[in-house]
């Protein structure tokens, strides 16, 4: 679990950089489907209970923005501190359970 945490004293990453950068397309395309899932299916369709709290309190638009500038500031403030490891896991953890599941559902219904 060490690895995680290792930081990468080097100034400049490609991975690192690689990996932010695919973090941002992922939170991005997270947003996208979520805002298409709700907006046809409803609120309920969000399995996450803080998104699904933060549309509700603010609207589609407005909460779905703000829990996803929550998590993308997150992910950047990792980047910064070079923790890329944890990056990269939070990047292939998003795939694996929000655009995986939002492209299943969208191409059998």
């Amino acid at each position: 679990m060490a690895h995680l945490w290792k930081r990468w004293d080097a100034g400049q990453s490609r991975f690192g950089d690689l990996v932010v950068i695919s973090f941002l397309l992922v939170q991005f395309l997270d947003g996208v489907f979520t805002y298409l899932g709700v907006s046809i299916w409803g609120r309920g369709i969000e399995a996450n209970p803080l998104v699904s709290l933060a549309i509700a309190a603010g609207g589609l638009g407005t909460g779905l923005a703000a829990a996803k500038l929550v998590a993308i500031g997150f992910g950047i403030v990792l980047h910064l501190r070079r923790v890329h490891n944890l990056v990269a896991l939070l990047t292939a953890l998003y795939i694996a359970a929000a655009i995986l599941p939002w492209t299943a559902l969208f191409l059998t219904h």
